[in-house]
């Protein structure tokens, strides 16, 4: 496993105790393939504590370094089966899931699973349930959302087996949707335009400091049952947070308006079009910014100690996230979320035979490259390195996504250079990954069906050859009219990529 960064789990005050019978604890981990979740395992591992995860889909677990060290239950939160499995002998259950973009149902289901999740907990017996709520004021109306990460820390504590919930607000760390939406609006707009809600007050915590809360409270008390607030050591205004981040960032300060009219719903329309956080996304942090949220009390001192020499103020978090960042070293992404309401059905071993109608797009070319040189072109596709033939209209589509909600290409990817199953390519999702011969794709642009692109290299002669396959399973007329509009400009956009892809593999430089 790679060195972490603080908190590592070696910490003192972090390591795992021993069972009585001298046995490692264990600690259940749902919500391990996201952006917390993700950190939280390593950490984990590292603090000598053995690992299960609970996740869907176990193949997305292959995007993680430390997916071989971790025993696994495959399943979702509402499945009580599952549940019940992965629960059995845990001393520690961390509860890292919700709906983040979630569609209308998502309260239900949220809620559906977090009562699965305590009535297995209590059923077997687990010494201690960890939540990472939201952090909001008391006495007022709540956003969805934040109504939501409310009602399940409700159900938790309620549900027999010792619950501690930490209330956090914006988390900010290189990747978190919290600091690329800062990021992307301060690096674009020297003068921005926004909603009222700049002025409110809220108390960023760093992701460093959530993790080690975190970890910290595995050992607290087993008679603790409640809520605590957690946050940083700074209380700013929006607005300020986007201009430390200038100052950060080595820009000028930028000039904010607070407009009256820029509602939620069209403010996360203006963040969809203006940063890589889709609107699904966007609009649950934006609602959540509506009320000022700090910390109303600093009981958490009286049950967990402070981080290694204290809590991370804002612009050092701001700093840590930008390193991170230009070094390639991001650990985990808002990216590595699932798209909602866009199927993830597995490509079938042979489309032609899927039972359904299908439209297919081929195309080859040869290269005096090695297969390993033109397979490092191929795993770098995308982000920075773009598509490798008419960008014009690769940016066109992209931004097309992105006015009907989509993701668009601004997603960009985790790693310039490393890719792994689950990961995040622009409006694609790495379905599957064979080393040095094929990567997989699967479409999470909005489109009227199911579509997949594969990149495959082989030894040909001396050389190489590259075979590229777009895959499409129409969804009613629209699906088959959709195709039939975008088959002319297939013959050059494919076409070109294949050859501009080869070409890149013998100068070993991808190209934008």
């Amino acid at each position: 496993m790679s060195e972490l960064s603080a908190p590592t789990g070696r910490e003192p005050a972090l390591v795992a105790r021993p069972r009585p019978d001298g046995s490692a604890p264990r600690a259940l981990v749902l919500g391990a393939t996201g952006y917390l979740g993700g950190r939280l395992v390593p950490r984990l591992l590292s603090a000598g504590y053995r690992v299960r995860v609970l996740v869907r889909t176990p193949a997305r677990l292959a995007a993680f370094v430390w997916g071989s060290e971790v025993e696994v239950v495959e399943g979702p939160a509402e499945d009580a089966d599952a549940v019940a499995q992965a629960v059995e002998d845990v001393d520690v259950l961390y509860y890292l899931v919700h709906s983040m973009g979630g569609g209308g149902d998502f309260e239900a289901k949220d809620l559906r699973a977090a009562e699965t999740v305590a009535d297995g907990a209590a059923e077997a017996s687990v010494g201690r349930i960890v939540y990472l709520g939201g952090l909001h004021p008391a006495g007022v109306t709540l956003s969805p959302h934040l109504r939501s990460r409310v009602e399940v820390g409700e159900v938790l504590l309620q549900s027999g087996a010792p619950t501690l919930v930490l209330q956090a607000g914006v988390v900010i760390g290189s990747g978190s949707a919290s600091f690329e939406m800062v990021r992307h609006l301060t690096d674009v707009l020297p003068y921005m335009p926004a909603p009222k809600w700049v002025r409110n007050r809220i108390q960023p915590i760093a992701v460093r400091d959530v993790l080690h809360y975190l970890l910290a409270a595995a050992h607290v008390d087993p008679n603790v049952n409640r809520a605590v607030d957690i946050g940083g050591p700074d209380v700013l205004r929006y607005g300020q947070m986007m201009n430390g981040y200038a100052v950060e960032a080595g820009l000028r300060q930028r000039a904010i308006a607070p407009l009256p009219v820029l509602t939620p719903g069209l403010a996360s329309h203006w963040v969809n079009l203006v940063t890589p956080v889709p609107r699904s996304i966007a609009r649950p942090l934006i609602a959540s910014l509506q009320n000022e949220c700090i910390m109303d009390d600093h009981d958490v001192d009286d049950l967990l100690p402070r981080p290694e020499g204290g809590l991370t103020p804002y612009r050092e978090s701001v700093r840590l996230a930008l390193r991170k960042v230009e070094a390639d070293a991001v650990e985990t992404s808002w990216q590595d979320a699932e798209v909602s309401s866009v199927p993830s059905d597995p490509l079938p071993s042979d489309p032609e035979w899927a039972g359904r109608l299908v439209f297919t797009d081929k195309q080859s070319a040869t290269t005096s490259a090695t297969p390993e040189q033109l397979w490092r072109v191929i795993v770098g596709i995308g982000g920075e390195n773009g598509w490798y033939s008419s960008p014009f209209l690769w940016a066109v589509r992209g931004w097309m996504d992105r006015l009907v909600g989509g993701v668009g290409l601004q997603r960009g990817r985790r790693s310039r250079g490393k890719v792994a199953a689950g990961d995040a390519i622009d409006f694609w999702r790495v379905e599957a990954v064979e080393e040095g011969r094929l990567l997989r794709l699967r479409a999470e642009m909005k489109v009227p069906g199911l579509a997949w692109l594969e990149l495959r290299a082989s030894p040909e002669g001396s050389g190489s050859r590259y075979d590229q396959r777009a895959v499409f399973f129409p969804t009613g007329l629209a699906g088959r009219l959709y195709w039939f509009a975008v088959l002319p400009f297939h013959g050059f956009i494919f076409q070109g990529m294949a050859n501009r892809i080869a070409a890149a593999a013998e100068r070993e430089a991808p190209i934008g």
